[in-house]
């Protein structure tokens, strides 16, 4: 499946980077994010070949949920799809945008792969193996590394939405005594924190599933975590009441390492 993904994710990243180079029109969504050719020719990509190899699994992807298009993913193994996230850093000449494919199963991330194409590089992960790829001019796989989590130094570093970044998370690095954080775009936190760059990143506020499920399958592959505010994993799937909109995340916190009992606590705002 992981070969699937990677195969879509590089002729999407392909598409991509052609785009951003000419340059384009940005349009408004009804939920007023931005939104671009390269946004929907990468997404038409990837759901292509999903569709050839997995006629039979639904995918949720971004654009064709904003066009109404929900396949019924009850009881069922799912695909997740964003074809660009990072859009804001895409249309501001930033290059951190991703392209992100996940695979869920009983609500968990098991098989994910981030491609930032302006930058050469990927991870891939599922089954507690994660690698970081190298990727040419010619969108070929130039080299792969297994990647794992850091243990927690002592003086641990933060990751924080660049564009997001709100006064819950700099009361949480205050709580948590971390002083170093850089903000950065698309769903490159997680993947930071799975290759032992960075040690947390928290989110609050709203996302959707398919900005974070491949990020959080390649972090978990790593040996990190993504926890709600209850401690509890991060699940996938969330329709029909379980979120205040279909697909939405609640706030969470991604650790590079396995969390401790006190952070965990501290995360689901306990006293220790």
């Amino acid at each position: 499946m992981l070969a699937i993904f990677e195969k879509a994710a590089l002729e999407a990243g392909r598409t991509i980077i052609a785009i951003f180079e000419e340059g384009c029109a940005v349009a408004t969504k009804a939920d007023s994010s931005p939104v671009t050719r390269a946004d929907e020719e990468a997404e038409r990509i990837i759901l292509a070949h999903l569709a050839r190899s997995y006629p039979d699994i639904p995918v949720i992807a971004e654009e064709s949920v904003a066009a109404g298009h929900v396949p019924d993913i009850e009881g069922k193994a799912f695909f997740l799809v964003d074809p660009l996230d990072g859009t804001r850093e895409f249309v501001d000449r930033r290059r951190e945008f991703t392209v992100n494919i996940a695979y869920v199963e009983h609500g968990v991330p098991l098989a994910g792969i981030v491609y930032a194409p302006a930058l050469g590089i990927a991870f891939a992960g599922k089954a507690r193996h994660a690698e970081k790829l190298l990727v040419g001019a010619d969108f070929t796989v130039t080299e792969r590394i297994a990647i794992t989590v850091r243990a927690p130094p002592a003086k641990r570093h933060a990751l924080a939405s660049r564009s997001h970044k709100s006064p819950a998370t700099d009361s949480f690095l205050i709580e948590q005594a971390i002083s170093q954080c850089t903000n950065i775009g698309s769903s490159l936190k997680f993947c930071l924190l799975a290759e032992g760059k960075a040690d947390v990143y928290p989110r609050f506020g709203r996302t959707m599933e398919w900005d974070t499920a491949a990020g959080d399958a390649v972090l978990r592959a790593a040996g990190g975590t993504t926890v709600t505010m209850d401690g509890l994993p991060l699940t996938y799937g969330k329709t029909g009441g379980k979120a205040d909109f279909d697909f939405a995340n609640p706030d969470f916190i991604s650790w590079g390492g396995k969390e401790t009992a006190l952070q965990m606590r501290m995360a689901s705002g306990e006293n220790p």
